[in-house]
């Protein structure tokens, strides 16, 4: 076993007593009082706080995360170092574009410390791609991301219509972009346009202008204002940073989920956007866009001019044709008299043969019915008399039936006043007084006397009358 052995020069006999002590002790005058870790670690917060109030750091995203929460957690890192980073739910949902790993930027904010860790960190404020080069990166991984899923295809391109009625045009209200379009529209072909007003940079520009396009998409297709035919999404020229909205995702989707076909005129003829390739056509400048949507109408009046002279010539010469080719069938056609001709001697031939005919007929009738008809001559004739006698006889039994002295004969006698009015009642007897009774051989006169029961007294006698006879017994 080792051992040790101290001389008596030995360097740790005159050391500070403090730094061997077992016990830490407070003594008085000492400058250095022990800090506990949290008010360590709150000083140092303050102090890189203060420090670092704001800084601007350039690096290469690594580890992006979204959380839940909406806050968004990443590094910042070059070829030596690493910083860690935190943005806000606030200041992330304002991003212009979506972060991810790889992508260069530029973050400002405020350095801190993150005590549960022992380490510092960025709490980013803003965060902008750093420079064109890598605004160009995140450009072609969105499309190519974008173009994998088909929102680019050629088959998803809907056709324009040749003569919208309605224009939607999504695009800043007091830009130029919208009079250089409403002035070249009043010149070609004036139309109906529907604006619905966009930022079309900076902060909130992209949610406004995806949010115009799908109001229009979803307008119906009999609401109180007229849906959109086809709808221009329009801003001038600028730099990629001023384009970029139009760069967003949720604006190219917007784009390529159109039910109404786009146009895209974004910038100049030199620059493009993504929200070119979703759209179903891109044009070059907002003005040629208004060029590309309505024909000029003067040229369409005189297109409809020439085919209106066309068609007319075409009918005319085929009229021609028709009438040249009738003509010469007509030629060729015998003539109406000879073709009826034949027939017409053919049918005064069968009407003569039909008179003859008849009148043979009926001569050959005339003598196979003379001797019977002779023979039921006479005796229509006696039948036709004593028809004639029979009824001659029942009406004069009828006549003799409703003469007026028929009932006499019966044993009935003809009551008359001094008129000779008929009686008819026992009333009119007794007012009459005097009446005569008429019998079938004579008159009585006499007069009726009044009571229970009349009495007829006679009076003097009369003549009997005068019997002429019956005229209508032999």
């Amino acid at each position: 076993m080792s051992k040790i052995f101290m001389s008596a020069n030995d360097p740790f006999e005159n050391a500070d007593p403090q730094v061997a002590r077992l016990l830490a002790e407070e003594r008085p005058g000492d400058n250095a009082q022990a800090m506990s870790v949290s008010e360590l670690s709150l000083a140092l917060k303050r102090t890189v706080e203060d420090r670092f109030g704001h800084v601007r750091v350039r690096g290469e995203i690594s580890g992006f995360k979204r959380a839940a929460s909406g806050h968004i957690y990443f590094s910042l890192k070059d070829e030596n170092a690493r910083l860690d980073a935190v943005m806000w739910k606030g200041g992330a949902a304002r991003l212009p574009f979506a972060p991810e790993d790889g992508l260069e930027v530029v973050a400002t904010g405020k350095l801190t410390t993150y005590a549960g860790r022992s380490n510092y960190q960025i709490v980013v404020e803003s965060l902008e791609v750093a420079g064109e080069g890598a605004m160009m990166l995140l450009f072609e991984k969105l499309k190519a991301r974008l173009a994998a899923e088909g929102l680019f295809a050629p088959e998803r391109k809907k056709k324009l219509p040749s003569l919208p009625r309605t224009i939607g045009v999504v695009t800043s209200p007091t830009g130029a972009v919208i009079r250089d379009i409403l002035h070249r529209l009043a010149d070609r072909f004036p139309s109906h346009v529907i604006v619905w007003p966009v930022l079309v940079q900076g902060e909130g520009a992209a949610a406004q202008i995806a949010r115009a396009v799908h109001g229009f998409s979803a307008m119906p297709h009999d609401g109180a204002t007229r849906r959109p035919d086809l709808v221009i999404v329009a801003r001038g020229g600028g730099s990629i940073e001023d384009l970029w909205a139009f760069n967003d995702e949720a604006v190219v989707r917007a784009v390529a989920d159109c039910t109404i076909p786009i146009i895209s005129a974004v910038g100049h003829e030199t620059d493009t956007t993504l929200c070119d390739f979703a759209a179903d056509l891109r044009a070059p400048t907002p003005t040629a866009a208004a060029e590309i949507a309505v024909p000029v109408r003067s040229d369409l009046l005189q297109r409809v001019g020439q085919f209106g002279l066309r068609m007319s010539n075409m009918i005319r010469k085929k009229v021609d044709l028709a009438a040249e080719r009738l003509e010469a069938q007509r030629r060729l056609m015998p003539r109406l008299s000879d073709l009826a001709a034949p027939h017409q001697q053919r049918t005064d031939d069968l009407s003569e043969r039909l008179r003859q005919s008849l009148r043979t007929r009926v001569g050959k009738a005339e003598v196979a019915f003379s001797a019977p008809a002779m023979m039921l001559h006479p005796r229509l004739l006696t039948r036709r008399a004593e028809q004639g006698q029979q009824r001659l006889d029942a009406l004069t039994r009828l006549v003799s039936t409703l003469h007026p002295e028929a009932p006499l004969k019966r044993g009935f006698a003809r009551v008359t006043d001094a008129h000779g009015k008929t009686i008819m009642t026992r009333e009119a007897a007794v007012k009459a007084g005097d009446v005569t009774l008429r019998f079938v051989d004579g008159e009585v006169s006499g007069q009726v006397s009044g009571g229970s029961a009349p009495r007829i007294s006679p009076a003097k006698p009369t003549k009997a009358a005068v019997n002429q006879g019956n005229l209508f017994e032999g």
